[in-house]
């Protein structure tokens, strides 16, 4: 008799671990993307497979999207050829990877011009933003916090990624 109520507890606990906030850590079995393409002026980000595209995101950029990155604080995503070279899994954007600027070049042009060229530049998270401003980053890539969690998931340390004006 005692056994029935340890049985029924033991069945509860194992049906309740499920209940909790599904992961925000997503897994992908697909094709591998080779190279990341975000268009400035369409504002989308195209996941691709050697020229095949696997995905697409609408993207929301700095607050000054027009033109490339010069220096700190400008509000604008830079331009050109850069690589994903890290992840954070406790943004404050959700989830974030991080884009390899400046690069050698970046950091010339505001070395000659007495500029610090800033950095930190990651596509994130945070769909709360949205909808109140498109572009509304400090020169970063936005997108909601589902699409994050799946280009968390695709994309590889390593991935050129080119954006262009």
């Amino acid at each position: 008799m005692r056994l029935i109520p340890i049985v029924l507890l033991v069945i509860a606990a194992i049906g309740l671990s499920g209940c909790g906030k599904p992961s925000k850590f997503k897994s992908y079995n697909g094709p591998e993307v080779t190279q990341l393409y975000l268009s400035k002026s369409e504002r989308m980000l195209y996941l691709l497979h050697n020229t095949e595209v696997l995905k697409a995101y609408k993207v929301g950029l700095g607050f000054q999207p027009a033109g490339h990155k010069a220096r700190s604080g400008d509000g604008r995503t830079p331009e050109g050829l850069y690589y994903i070279d890290r992840r954070n899994p406790n943004s404050r954007f959700h989830l974030s990877i991080g884009i390899s600027y400046p690069n050698a070049y970046d950091m010339q042009v505001a070395r000659d011009n007495g500029w610090d060229p800033g950095g930190d530049i990651f596509i994130h998270g945070d769909a709360q933003r949205r909808p109140q401003l498109d572009d509304w980053t400090a020169g970063c890539i936005a997108v909601s916090n589902e699409e994050i969690e799946d280009i968390y998931a695709m994309v590889r340390d390593g991935t050129p990624i080119y954006i262009s004006p």
